[in-house]
């Protein structure tokens, strides 16, 4: 495929508007009942804005092929770097979640080839894919014409109860860990060690993706992290009962937070039509605010077709709603670039008051935790 460098513009900070948008109105607003037109809009606001999609179960999905080309198409899995053009996604988060019976070292090895895998992933298609580390570097990939890969969020079990262990996964490249499964993040909520895990991770900068986890552990967490939190495959509970979306109540202490709830394209969270998505996206917006919302695709490969080709019909559906194109933009790659700055601004700060913890699970949990 042909380098895109030439093609495209410096992308501006997060959430701002490109020079030409500051300068000069937006687009008219095509009349009602025009849906290409309403297309058309959401493929230029797209281009200045793309999609950072935050939830990518790929790297699990590519272990079992054989042999597989990302950069010319793959039929074997339902995302490559073709879709993700053409679904005008500019970066992802690519899960490194393992099956719920792994634990303990093995979920640690397994993390590691997974780990490996992404890299590997990555330097083979070095037309389409780079690895970013920050938010500067997701903007540098996008400049280069380039889809950046961000790594995580992985599993809980990939740490086994080790702040070693996360700081090793961090200096890999791992920028986000779901604090569900763990036996320090439970109904409860966050442990002693549960509450230590979660201010190394500010201090690293590993953002905290609290999708699947109790209530309590989201409060806490909520309460507790300097660093804005991420729920990668949430979408509002009120419209779809899945034990993975926010309560209303969750959603107003996460907009107060400034967090951000990614909702999914995904038929067991949101249901299966874009103005299904689109619903949950509205509800969520009125209640976190316009900056605490995002888009993630499909939780699990495998359980349905690739959100990223859809996402300009999804922004058309918007748009067609009346949502302002700045809320667009924020939705699409504003908020996200928020958070990732803000952990690397927050890490910084932390770093420099803050030596990295040694402590153990056993010297703050007690068993009977």
């Amino acid at each position: 495929m042909a380098d895109l460098q030439d093609e495209l513009h410096a992308l501006p900070e997060a959430g701002e508007l490109p020079d030409t948008a500051q300068t000069a109105p937006f687009a008219p607003q095509p009349p009602p009942g025009d849906p290409a037109g309403q297309l058309e809009r959401a493929r230029g606001l797209l281009a200045a804005h793309p999609v950072i999609d935050g939830h990518s179960g790929l790297p699990w999905a590519l272990r079992d092929l054989p042999w597989y080309d990302l950069q010319l198409g793959e039929s074997g899995v339902d995302t490559d770097v073709l879709r993700l053009r053409e679904g005008q996604v500019g970066a992802l988060l690519w899960s490194l979640h393992l099956p719920e019976r792994l634990a303990g070292e093995r979920a640690v090895g397994a993390t590691l080839e997974q780990l490996d895998l992404v890299r590997s992933v990555i330097a083979a298609h070095p037309e389409g894919l780079r690895l970013a580390r920050s938010a500067g570097q997701v903007i540098d990939a996008r400049n280069c014409g380039r889809v950046a890969v961000v790594l995580g969020p992985a599993g809980a079990a990939a740490l086994d109860d080790s702040l070693g262990i996360l700081r090793v996964l961090h200096s890999l490249g791992l920028r986000a860990l779901t604090l569900a499964g763990a036996s320090w993040a439970g109904e409860a909520g966050l442990t002693r060690f549960g509450e230590e895990v979660v201010r190394e991770m500010n201090r690293l900068g590993v953002l905290a993706d609290l999708s699947g986890a109790s209530d309590a552990t989201i409060g806490r967490a909520l309460a507790l992290s300097r660093t804005p939190v991420l729920c990668t495959r949430s979408a509002a509970r009120s419209l779809r009962a899945h034990p993975d979306n926010l309560s209303d109540a969750l959603l107003a202490e996460l907009g107060a937070a400034k967090g951000l709830c990614l909702v999914p394209s995904s038929p067991e969270r949101t249901g299966p039509r874009v103005q299904d998505v689109a619903d949950h996206l509205d509800h969520v917006r009125a209640l976190a605010g316009p900056e605490c919302v995002g888009l993630s695709g499909a939780h699990d490969p495998g359980a349905g077709p690739d959100a990223a080709p859809g996402y300009p019909h999804l922004v058309a559906e918007l748009l067609g709603r009346g949502w302002p194109e700045t809320d667009v933009a924020l939705l699409t790659w504003g908020n996200m670039q928020r958070v990732l700055r803000s952990a690397d601004f927050a890490a910084r700060a932390a770093r420099e008051r803050r030596k990295p913890s040694t402590v153990r699970i056993t010297e703050l949990d007690t068993t009977d935790d």
